[in-house]
């Protein structure tokens, strides 16, 4: 028995350690198989970054990877497109790649090899980023390879970078348990990052006398836990740090040995400090000067009227710093409070940035980025490149900048680059301004999309569309937040034909070698005839790990047999080395020439977008708990959506009243780029004169149809492309927006319950038509369940137009609803606009609701859904089933209230939590532990837990009886 096969025994499922594919966490887990199928996954206990704990996302992995998902939703074999929005035809993989290889090789010859981009993705393994990054830079010769990590993590790096000397986390997640203070900014921790979220709450319960301050422009699960709850401005980060710094100072808080002993620039900083007096700061960030002057005391780990020593102080953050025009400065500003107060290089102290993607932190030690080289070297450095060229056996690699994310695209709808090669991403849905970016897709002479998934957004504009390996097929590594090597694992064979990311790459490179440098040695010769996918893996890999030596980010002593043996190890480790190192800067020692850390002059001019007349609202964005990135695979698990299962607008409840809106209420967005519609919400999170949208919704599950006959294409068509200067980083948390209520009297309502095989398929096809409505929204939904039960899934399609649909449209969504069968009920009204139907399931004690239609009148949808979805009797309403108006039968009205999920895990909605704690008395505390006893929701990977607490909170505690 080996490290990563845990049995192997007759009878038993396979079980193989591997790593969550999600966020930069980076949680270990367990894969359970029998034969080729992946039947179940729970936590790693023996990994470090978890202990066994997973997150909802996680949990649901192998559901991701069922048969069924795999027959409807993947991509399983090279497609050709003849022309452009005409369907694709299969293709043998040799004459795909070689296809590739000629059309790109003929762009190369004709306009030089920056004519041609690579856009690849923080989920790629570190040995796919390391192929391809040799591909562009060594083979191709150019630099115009970037990835989505730029959307997330570049000014991160370039912060530390600007401050420390290099990219390097200093901190580590055992930190979250010796910290007296934790300090989260610009990070929903509770959602994006829930596993460590359990190591917070755990180090709360074990030091309650630990502060947590939670800085962020709404008030989400995450500020819930703050002892103080900042809810400043958006785009105020900086300054509300720098005003921090100030009070430091003005106080006599700040470690004057430490600046003098270990850090350069301070006094340069001065003038921008002086000028951020505690008055401004609290103006221009909505706050108290008292909260302002505690942060800054909590911060600095200086008690009141004490002499005590100073406490330690973590700082965790993520996309709300990162995603600003001021990116980062933002991230400057935060290091700055660490330096000034010697909050760094210690247990419990330092700041560490929450990656967002599982193998971001990975693409940075390859270079695969626009700007880098391998082993965290830079472009611009002659010395730098000559390492890397000596390294691949190259006289030179290309001094020319490359093109970022955002760049690559604009000089592809300008055609400058004329061939695109895309990469586990979906730039039609996560990169701002898409109407730019499709454009950009639309004048590319030629597209290749490498994908697991068939259907996402920019699947739709790929000329060649090669099938990739995913989650549970690959092998090789990822790196995390706290600079934590682990090992990804192959559980079963890749499905269909699909091929590994890095396999792809080289096989292509190795056929473009003959074009571009033909007769010479190749440069990937890594699968060496009758090995191993395994062995030419690790031979990439060990290629990468000579570019490290001598590096900051040295990791020489490692090997795949010592990860195997020895579990996730943190970097560096170089040769001879007996483990990896925790904490950076101990010894105050800082990878820049004088070894002294810096303090970086940086311009901070808040946000790229302010409000104004025309567009008063601040857009911000951000993650749904249960959902990732596209959720071109959480999509596909209907119980993700049960806590959040369709798009809509979040607002201030006083705002929607001023703009006339109601919950429900239909509304255009609007930009200067673009509009979208969608319904509004009111939520207590967000401050008067902002909007939240998720993250998620792109065109493949929010639709419609502008006034111009334009396809509307999701959240990001709202969204600025303006940049950090620095960093390159998208400000794609700030747009200024203005919503005003959209009078859509023609309305749509269609669900329906769909066998395992069938659901995902029918979901996609009802998509297809939401661009015949002025608004859509085409999600999945789940019946209530648990993780003991059969999961059920249901497609639900919401619509409305100013007219009603023609009937052909009708008739198509009827006849995938399989509501032109037997057993439906009809009503009509053509001349109204008026469209009813129900399909009746028969059972064994009574017949329940299949699927529905409700066209024109919709309102009695509200308590439909209810019946559809608890699978309650229809045969006491009959005819009513058809009946408009939103009054209720008699007897249905508890399968509507507080239908939302609050415990994925367990099926556990918000009206049976809410039921639970009408009948429970005591503390908060009590309360809580009582509610998980009896309906067991947060008992299984936490993620609802921060929910619960507040529900709990926000409840009267029943009267004890006397």
């Amino acid at each position: 028995m080996t490290a990563s096969t845990l049995s192997a025994r007759p009878g038993l499922p396979q079980e193989t350690r591997s790593t969550c594919p999600y966020c930069g966490v980076g949680c270990g887990v367990i894969i359970e198989t029998e034969g080729s199928a992946i039947t179940g996954v729970r936590g790693d206990p023996d990994h470090p970054a978890n202990f066994g704990r997973l997150c909802t996302k996680g949990a649901t992995l192998h559901l991701s990877a069922s048969a069924s998902v795999t027959r409807q939703m993947r991509l399983l074999q090279p497609l050709r497109r003849l022309t452009r929005g005409g369907e694709p035809e299969p293709l043998a993989w040799d004459a795909a790649l070689d296809l590739a290889a000629n059309r790109f090789a003929g762009t190369i010859a004709a306009h030089g090899p920056d004519a041609v981009g690579f856009y690849v993705s923080g989920q790629l393994l570190t040995e796919d980023y390391y192929v391809f990054n040799k591909l562009a830079k060594g083979l191709v010769g150019t630099n115009n390879i970037d990835t989505n990590s730029r959307l997330c993590m570049s000014s991160a790096a370039a912060g530390y970078k600007a401050t420390l000397g290099a990219d390097a986390p200093p901190a580590c997640y055992d930190d979250v348990a010796h910290a007296d203070c934790l300090f989260i900014i610009g990070s929903n921790t509770a959602w994006a990052h829930p596993v460590l979220f359990r190591r917070i709450e755990d180090a709360r319960a074990a030091r309650p006398d630990m502060k947590i301050i939670v800085v962020d422009p709404r008030r989400t699960d995450t500020a819930a836990c703050a002892d103080l709850f900042l809810q400043i401005q958006p785009g105020s980060d900086a300054i509300l740090m720098a005003g921090m710094l100030h009070l430091m100072q003005r106080q006599a808080w700040l470690d004057t040995d430490y600046i003098a002993a270990h850090t350069s620039g301070f006094a340069a900083l001065q003038p921008q400090l002086a000028a951020c007096t505690p008055e401004r700061v609290a103006r221009e960030c909505g706050i108290a000067v008292a909260d302002l002057l505690q942060a800054a005391r909590w911060f600095a780990g200086v008690a009141s009227g004490a002499s005590a020593p100073r406490g330690r102080t973590l700082s965790l953050y993520c996309q709300g710093l990162n995603q600003s025009s001021a990116g980062t400065a933002n991230n400057a500003a935060l290091v700055h409070l660490h330096l000034a107060t010697g909050q760094i290089g210690k247990p419990g102290a330092g700041p560490l940035s929450l990656t967002g993607q599982a193998n971001a932190m990975g693409g940075r030690e390859v270079g695969g980025m626009s700007n880098l080289l391998s082993g965290h070297r830079d472009l611009g450095l002659p010395q730098h490149r000559a390492e890397v060229a000596a390294l691949w056996g190259l006289s030179e690699v290309p001094a020319k900048p490359g093109r970022t994310a955002v760049e690559m695209f604009e000089a592809a709808a300008d055609g400058e680059i004329r061939a695109l090669w895309i990469a586990c991403t979906n730039p039609a849905q996560s990169l701002p301004h898409q109407s730019a970016v499709r454009r950009a897709l639309e004048r590319a002479e030629f597209v290749v999309l490498q994908e697991a998934f068939a259907h996402t957004a920019t699947a739709a504009y790929a000329d060649l569309l090669l099938p990739a390996s995913t989650w549970g097929e690959k092998t090789g590594t990822v790196t995390n937040s706290e600079r934590r090597i682990s090992r990804v694992r192959s559980a079963v064979p890749a499905a269909g034909a699909a091929r590994h990311d890095w396999q792809i790459a080289l096989q292509f490179a190795q056929r473009l070698e003959q074009h571009l440098r033909p007769g010479r040695p190749t440069l990937f010769p890594y699968a060496k005839p009758g090995a191993s996918a395994e062995a030419a893996t690790e031979a990439i890999w060990n290629e990468h790990r000579e570019s490290t030596r001598g590096r900051d980010l040295d990791i020489t002593g490692l090997s795949y047999a010592r990860l195997d043996a020895a579990g996730p190890q943190q970097w560096p480790l170089p040769e001879g080395a007996t483990q990896g190192r925790k904490r950076l800067y101990e010894d105050g020692v800082f990878p820049t020439p004088d070894g002294r850390a810096r303090f970086a002059v940086l311009a901070a001019q808040g946000l790229a977008e302010s409000p104004g007349l025309r567009y008063p609202f601040v857009l911000t964005t951000g993650r749904l708990r249960d959902q990732w990135h596209g959720m071109s695979r959480t999509g596909t698990v209907a119980r993700l959506s049960g806590h959040a299962g369709a798009p809509c607008v979040q607002m201030h409840a006083g705002d929607m009243a001023r703009q006339g809106l109601q919950e429900g209420t239909l509304a255009c967005v609007t930009s200067a780029r673009a509009s979208i519609v969608l319904p509004v919400q009111a939520s207590a999170e967000i401050a008067p004169g902002q909007a939240f949208i998720a993250m998620h919704w792109g065109s493949e599950w929010l639709g419609g149809q502008s006034a111009g006959g334009r396809a509307l294409a999701g959240v990001n068509a709202l969204t600025t492309q303006e940049r950090c200067p620095v960093s390159q980083q998208p400000a794609l948390k700030h747009s200024a927006v203005k919503i005003l209520k959209v009078d859509l009297p023609w309305q749509l309502c269609a669900m329906a319950w769909f066998p395992e095989d069938e659901a995902l398929r029918a979901r996609t096809a009802l998509a297809a038509l939401m661009d015949a409505f002025a608004f859509a929204s085409c999600t999945l939904f789940a019946a209530p369940s648990s993780a003991d039960t059969p999961q059920r899934t249901g497609v639900c399609l919401t619509a409305a137009g100013h007219y009603a649909a023609p009937d052909a449209v009708l008739e198509r969504i009827e006849g995938l609803l399989g509501l032109a069968s037997e057993g439906t009920l009809r009503y009509a009204d053509r001349r109204q606009g008026q469209r009813r139907a129900a399909r009746l399931v028969r059972g064994a004690a009574h017949n329940t609701l299949g699927a529905l239609l409700l066209a024109g009148d919709t309102e009695a949808q509200h308590w439909l859904t209810g019946v559809l979805q608890h699978a309650l009797p229809t045969d006491p309403y009959g005819r009513m089933l058809l009946a408009p108006g939103a009054k209720p039968p008699r007897g249905t009205q508890g399968a509507v209230a507080g239908a939302r999920q609050v415990c994925s895990c367990l099926g556990v909605s918000e009206g049976a939590i809410a039921d639970a704690l009408a009948r429970l008395a005591g503390d908060a505390a009590a309360r809580l532990s009582a509610l998980q006893a009896q309906l067991r929701c947060g008992t299984q990977c936490g993620s609802c837990v921060p929910e619960l607490r507040r529900l709990v909170q926000g409840t009267p505690a029943q009267a004890r009886a006397a």
